[in-house]
C-alpha cells in the first residue's frame, strides 16, 4: 500500500458540517505535516523509538498513525494512539474515520473509560491513556499492538508518566527474538526534547514546522482581582472593535466557571445594538456530550462571531477553526496533593509559562492573531517554565496499587521519566494497607483483597467499598452512589433561577447526607425513565444522568464477573453509611464547638460546600468524596456518620491519629 492518502468518492458527515472525501483528501493534502510523511514514515521504519515535536494544527495527530498503517509498517495487530482526555480520544477517532472513509468501531476506533467503540477489525485505536495502562495489567507485554504512539505527552498525567515506564519495558522485553519488536512513537507540541530523548534510549527527535502567524499579545496594566469579570470585558471590547468572523477563544477553569460566563455573555448580548454582529457562544468542558462538543468545530455564520468558552481541553486536544482572538486568564485547575499533611484537592491555581504560550499559540493556525493575558507582564514573568508533572503532586494509591498488580514489587525503583518523592510513594502504600489492598512483609505485595480491587476501574477507596457492599447487603445501591460519584455533577443550578433550583431539589434531600440524595435522584429518574421535561423541571442534567447509567451497568457487569452478589439493603440506609465509610474513612471530619469542621486524620479545618444538602447543618461527623479549594477548603458530596462506623472500619488508623493529635 503507498504512503499517498487515499482518494474516496461518497459524502461524510462529522464536525458540524458536510465534506466530500474528495474535500478531506485536499485538506490532508494541505495540512503542514504532509510534505514530511516519507521522511516520518523511513524514520519510524528503521527505529524503535522516535520523538516528533510538532505545533498542534500541524496534523501529527490525525496524519502519523494513518501514514503508518497505509505504509503498511504494522501488520497483523493494531496501532495504539493515546490521549491524555477522552473528549479527544473521541473526536479525533471520528475525524480519522471520516477521512479513512470508514466507519466508526471498525478500522478505526476508540476506547475510554466506560465506553468501547472499537472491534476486532480496528487497526487503529485512539484511547486514552488510562485505558491502555488497564490493558497492560493483563498484557504487560502489550502484545495486541506492535505501535504505540504517546500523544500530548507535554501534559504529563499521572498515567502517561506510569505508560512511559510500562512502554518501555514492554519494548525492551520484546526484543528477545521471540515476539514481534515494538515501536515507540512520542509526539507533543512542546516538552524538554533533551530530557525526553535520553529517557527514551537517546532515540531521535523529528521536528514538524507549523502553521504559525504573528501573534500580538496584550497585558493587563494591574494585576485582576476578578478573572471571570476580566474575561466577560474582554469578549465585548474584542467584539466592539473587530470586524464578525474573527472568533474568540477564552480559557476558564471549569464547567462552572464556563456555564457562568456563558450565560452572562448570552445575557449581555441580548441588549446589544443590531449593529454589532450575532454573537454565537459554545462551551468546551470534557463533561459535555460529543453533540454540543462538535458545536465549536461548526462554521462561524457569514457576519456573525463566535466565542468559545473551554477549559484548557482546549489548549492542545483540539484544534478549532476560525480563532483569531485569545483570551487568557492564568488560570488552571489542578489537583495537588501533599503527602506530609495528606491533603489531597483540586484547587484553581496559575498555569506555567508553557501552557500560557501554548493558548497564545490558538489565535495564529490560519492568521495573524491576538492574545489579551488577563494578567500583568510581570506575573507572566514570574510563571514556573513548566507545569510540575502530575505525578509529583498527586496522591499516588492508584497508581501504586496498579503498579504492583504489574508484578512491579518494589516501587521505589520504577523507572519513571521523574520520580515521585519517596515520601509520596510510601504515603500510598501506607493508605493500600489501611485499605487491606497490600502487606508488609519482606516484599510489599497485593492482599487477595487487593488483586480483586484493581478489577475495577475506580479510586482504590470506591473499589474497597464495591467489595464490602457484600457484608451489608447493599451493592445495589453502593453501585448507584458510586456511579453517581464517578460523573460531572447531575445537579444544575443555573445563576438565574438558582431559589427554584434549590426548591426542586428538596424532594430530592435526605438528612443523612448528599450520598443517600444522588440515590434518590437516581431512583426518581428511572422510574420516570429518563424523561427529559422531568430533568427539566427538576434541574437534573439528563446528559450526566445518562452516563451515571452508562457507568453503572458496566460497574454492574464487572461485579458479576467478579461474583459479587447484588443485593438491596431496601430503606435501611444506615448500611450503606456504614459500607461508604469502610472504603472513604480517611476523608472524614468533625465538627468543633466552634461550629467548624477538622479533618479526622490531620486536623485540617474544612467547610461545607454550599451546594451539599446538608450545607444548612451541621451533623457531628461527616464523610466527603473530595476536597475542592477555591476561597476557602470545601468538602463536597457529603455523607453523616457515626464515629463507632469509623473506628470498626480502621481501629488502628484511628487509634494511631488520635493518639498522636493528643
Amino acid at each position: 500500500m503507498s504512503g499517498e492518502p487515499m482518494k474516496k468518492k461518497r459524502r461524510l458527515s462529522g464536525f458540524g458540517m458536510i465534506a466530500s472525501t474528495d474535500e478531506l483528501y485536499e485538506q490532508r493534502c494541505s495540512l503542514p505535516i504532509y510534505p514530511a510523511r516519507s521522511k516520518l514514515v523511513n524514520e519510524i521504519r528503521k527505529t524503535s523509538s522516535v520523538i516528533v515535536i510538532g505545533e498542534t494544527g500541524s496534523g501529527k495527530t490525525t496524519q502519523i498513525p494513518q501514514y503508518v498503517s497505509e505504509a503498511g509498517l504494522v501488520k497483523n495487530a493494531m496501532i495504539a494512539c493515546t490521549q491524555p482526555r477522552r473528549v479527544a480520544a473521541i473526536t479525533v477517532a471520528q475525524r480519522v474515520a471520516m477521512e479513512m472513509n470508514v466507519e466508526l468501531g471498525k478500522e478505526v476506533g476508540y476506547c475510554v473509560r466506560f465506553d468501547d467503540m472499537t472491534s476486532a477489525q480496528t487497526k487503529i485505536k485512539y484511547m486514552t491513556d488510562g485505558m491502555l495502562l488497564r490493558e497492560a495489567l493483563l498484557d504487560p507485554l502489550l502484545l495486541r499492538y506492535n505501535m504505540v504512539i504517546l500523544d500530548e505527552a507535554h501534559e504529563r498525567t499521572i498515567h502517561t508518566d506510569v505508560l512511559f515506564g510500562i512502554v518501555k519495558d514492554a519494548q525492551k522485553k520484546r526484543k528477545d527474538g521471540v515476539h514481534h519488536p515494538l515501536k515507540i512513537v512520542v509526539m507533543s507540541a512542546t516538552m524538554d526534547v533533551d530530557h525526553f530523548s535520553r529517557y527514551f534510549n537517546n532515540c531521535n527527535v523529528l521536528y514538524l514546522e507549523g502553521r504559525q502567524y504573528p501573534i500580538e499579545i496584550f497585558y493587563c496594566n494591574q494585576p485582576q482581582s476578578d478573572y471571570l469579570f476580566s474575561a466577560v470585558v474582554s469578549i465585548f471590547q474584542i467584539h466592539q472593535e473587530e470586524p464578525p468572523g474573527h472568533d474568540i477563544l477564552v480559557f476558564l477553569t471549569g464547567q462552572e466557571e464556563i456555564e457562568a460566563v456563558v450565560k452572562s455573555v448570552r445575557d449581555i448580548a441580548q441588549d446589544l445594538s443590531t449593529d454589532y454582529p450575532r454573537l454565537f457562544v459554545c462551551p468546551m468542558y470534557a463533561a459535555l456530550p460529543p453533540s454540543q462538543q462538535l458545536k465549536i468545530f461548526q462554521p462561524t455564520p457569514q457576519g456573525a462571531r463566535k466565542v468559545i468558552i473551554a477549559t484548557n481541553i482546549a489548549e492542545t486536544s483540539v484544534t478549532i477553526q476560525g480563532i483569531k482572538h485569545v483570551i487568557d486568564t492564568g488560570k488552571v485547575k489542578a489537583r495537588s496533593y501533599r503527602a506530609g499533611s495528606g491533603l489531597d484537592i483540586l484547587k484553581v491555581q496559575w498555569l506555567s509559562k508553557a501552557q500560557a504560550w501554548q493558548r497564545t499559540g490558538r489565535s495564529g493556525r490560519e492568521d495573524s492573531g491576538t492574545c489579551w493575558r488577563l494578567y500583568t507582564e510581570e506575573e507572566f514573568e514570574a510563571l514556573p517554565d513548566n507545569t510540575i508533572p502530575e505525578i509529583q503532586r498527586c496522591n499516588l494509591a492508584s497508581v501504586v496499587l496498579q503498579l504492583l498488580a504489574l508484578g512491579i514489587p518494589n516501587i521505589l525503583e520504577f523507572d519513571f521519566i521523574d520520580k515521585p518523592s519517596s515520601e509520596a510513594i510510601i504515603g500510598a502504600l501506607d493508605q493500600l494497607h489501611l485499605l487491606s489492598a497490600v502487606e508488609k512483609t519482606d516484599q510489599i505485595q497485593l492482599t487477595p483483597f487487593g488483586k480483586r480491587m484493581v478489577m475495577f476501574p475506580l479510586e482504590p477507596q470506591f473499589s474497597r467499598i464495591l467489595l464490602m457492599a457484600k457484608e451489608y447487603s447493599c451493592l445495589e445501591e453502593v453501585l448507584t452512589i458510586v456511579s453517581m460519584l464517578s460523573v460531572e455533577s447531575v445537579l444544575h443550578t443555573p445563576h438565574s433561577k438558582r431559589e427554584n433550583a434549590l426548591a426542586a431539589r428538596k424532594k430530592f434531600e435526605s438528612s443523612d447526607g448528599d450520598f443517600i440524595m444522588l440515590l434518590n435522584i437516581y431512583k426518581a429518574y428511572r422510574a420516570v425513565k429518563g424523561n427529559k421535561e422531568w430533568c427539566f423541571e427538576n434541574f437534573i442534567n439528563g446528559r450526566h444522568m445518562q452516563t451515571a447509567l452508562d457507568v453503572r451497568q458496566q460497574l454492574h457487569g464487572m461485579c458479576l464477573k467478579a461474583r459479587l452478589t447484588i443485593q438491596s439493603c431496601g430503606q435501611n440506609t444506615s448500611a450503606i453509611r456504614k459500607c461508604m465509610t469502610s472504603g472513604l474513612f480517611m476523608n472524614s471530619a468533625e465538627l468543633q464547638r466552634d461550629g467548624e469542621y477538622l479533618t479526622l486524620d490531620r486536623r485540617q479545618s474544612v467547610y461545607i460546600h454550599p451546594s451539599s444538602c446538608l450545607f444548612q447543618c451541621k451533623p457531628a461527623y461527616v464523610l466527603y468524596s473530595e476536597l475542592v479549594h477555591t476561597s476557602k477548603c470545601y468538602m463536597r458530596n457529603l455523607c453523616v456518620v457515626d464515629p463507632e462506623w469509623l473506628y470498626e472500619a480502621a481501629p488502628t488508623y484511628f487509634k494511631r491519629r488520635y493518639s498522636k493529635n493528643t
